[in-house]
């Protein structure tokens, strides 16, 4: 033979090339970015606030991705310090979900400042390939993860409502990056004792303690504990106690957060503790009123073809994920009750702070370092490619139109 013609490329090869190419831009794009995402995360840590009090957090970025060309609607879902920025025109959306509440006195010791830099990073990242890979991209501020359901209240007004996939990267003390949340469900009661007041010396006969009652409810959870599931959690604090040592207290109120595995195996927790409570009052003589004061958080079930791609990416950006978690760590999210509405990730970047963890004031201090910078590009190029993956591959592309969940 005089010669052979070079065999065509395949149509997976083709897609790969192009996925290739797309991902380069955009992680060009989010380089190009960096200074002003560094300078946005630690702006934000600067200045904590607290749930549904965002405000300048809010602004910040909403203002940040209108610089970049984004259209952003403020005050979504009824809620002042949540928005929506869009950009692009195709028939795949990705929901880019971005926190940025603080915690009471400790600040940003969860790290939602990088959540939110990253959310931005991620669909600055995406913006100028997006419309060649068949994407719309929404950023969705979403305040009052710490306390207050912001996504549960957004899921219920509609604020998801045509969106196809929705993800947040989260820190993690550990140095590695771990790709698949296991969050438990969670509820948030509030708890009022109510009995008599009296002269705590000279008529303590006419007096009902209402802290006695909660003593005794405190105690009979304790007890109770030894006879919970392993990945049961109660804990709870008393938000007021009394007035005075000489006064019998006629009012003790407490929270408490109540976690398990499943919503199914919360509502009997509920039931368990519940009875403790009543047993406060009951041995008192007091009463008691139980409320739900905020939306409860469901478990997490992560979409395990994104969880694929995301991981596929740490491996091709030289960055080899760590082992799923076994067990439920014990935290819990809003994020759990989106994926149970639609596809979603909330992989964890790691900055390595050792045995500092979450919630301690020394852990606040690490995601303004080098590390949590470093991160916040990290989950932020793993984000845009894992929807340039999602995008580009029919398979999953059509589940994800079709609203199909892969828990």
């Amino acid at each position: 033979m005089a010669g052979t013609s070079a065999q065509a490329p395949t149509a997976a090869a083709t897609g790969a090339s192009r996925a290739a190419a797309l991902k380069q831009q955009a992680r060009q794009a989010l380089l190009a970015a960096r200074p002003e995402l560094v300078a946005l995360s630690h702006r934000i840590h600067g200045h904590p606030e607290l749930a549904f009090d965002e405000h300048r957090a809010a602004a910040w970025l909403a203002a940040a991705l209108e610089a970049h060309g984004f259209r952003v609607t403020r005050g979504v879902a009824g809620l002042s310090t949540a928005f929506d920025a869009t950009w692009g025109s195709g028939d795949l959306v990705v929901g880019l979900c971005a926190e940025y509440d603080a915690l009471p006195e400790i600040g940003h010791a969860c790290g939602h400042n990088l959540i939110a830099a990253a959310a931005v990073g991620a669909a600055v990242a995406l913006a100028p390939v997006a419309d060649r890979a068949g994407l719309t991209v929404r950023v969705l501020g979403t305040p009052a993860e710490e306390q207050g359901g912001g996504k549960v209240l957004m899921l219920e007004r509609g604020a998801f409502t045509g969106v196809h996939l929705a993800m947040l990267v989260h820190p993690g003390p550990t140095a590695a990056d771990v790709v698949s949340c296991r969050a438990l469900a969670c509820s948030q009661i509030t708890v009022e004792f109510r009995g008599r007041a009296a002269h705590a010396g000279a008529h303590p006969d006419r007096g009902l303690n209402a802290g006695d009652a909660a003593t005794i409810a405190q105690v009979a959870i304790g007890l109770v504990r030894q006879h919970l599931m392993p990945r049961d959690r109660v804990h709870g604090i008393v938000t007021s106690g009394g007035t005075a040592a000489n006064v019998i207290p006629d009012r003790v109120t407490m929270r408490y957060l109540l976690r398990s595995d499943s919503l199914a195996r919360l509502g009997a927790l509920e039931e368990r503790v519940t009875a403790c409570l009543q047993a406060g009052a009951l041995g008192s003589g007091c009463t008691v009123t139980v409320a739900h004061d905020e939306p409860g958080y469901s478990h997490f079930e992560g979409d395990r073809d994104l969880e694929s791609f995301y991981r596929a990416n740490l491996l091709a950006m030289g960055r080899p994920p760590g082992p799923d978690p076994s067990e439920p760590p014990g935290y819990s999210t809003d994020m759990g009750n989106v994926s149970l509405a639609l596809p979603a990730i909330q992989p964890t970047v790691g900055i390595g702070t050792g045995a500092v963890v979450n919630h301690q004031a020394e852990f606040a201090a690490h995601c303004i370092g080098s590390a949590a910078d470093d991160a916040l590009l990290r989950g932020a190029q793993a984000l845009s490619w894992t929807s340039i993956d999602a995008a580009l591959t029919d398979k999953t592309r059509g589940r994800l139109r079709a609203g199909i969940r892969r828990p």
